[in-house]
């Protein structure tokens, strides 16, 4: 990365029914994955919170992503649903 965005910060998460496998592009990437369920999600919500990413991306898995996107959207952080077609 550039020095002008190496602050920038994006995450993509693949959404399964059982879990949730986390992508995170910055200055320092990695790679972890969480249970998709009440706990996942809010050690997800409270790790990208310390992460103060720029953009968090789900695909669009046909509603199984909308938890997960409505958690992260209510604890303020910017999501986006894309359609991979």
């Amino acid at each position: 990365m550039t020095s002008s965005n190496a602050s920038l910060t994006f995450v993509g998460i693949d959404v399964a029914k059982a879990h949730l496998d986390v992508a995170v592009r910055s200055a320092a990437s990695t790679r972890w994955r969480v249970s998709y369920d009440d706990v996942g999600v809010a050690d997800l919500v409270a790790r990208l919170h310390a992460l103060a990413p720029t953009l968090v991306v789900l695909e669009a898995t046909g509603g199984d992503e909308t938890p997960v996107a409505t958690a992260l959207a209510l604890a303020g952080l910017p999501v986006a649903v894309i359609n991979p077609r």
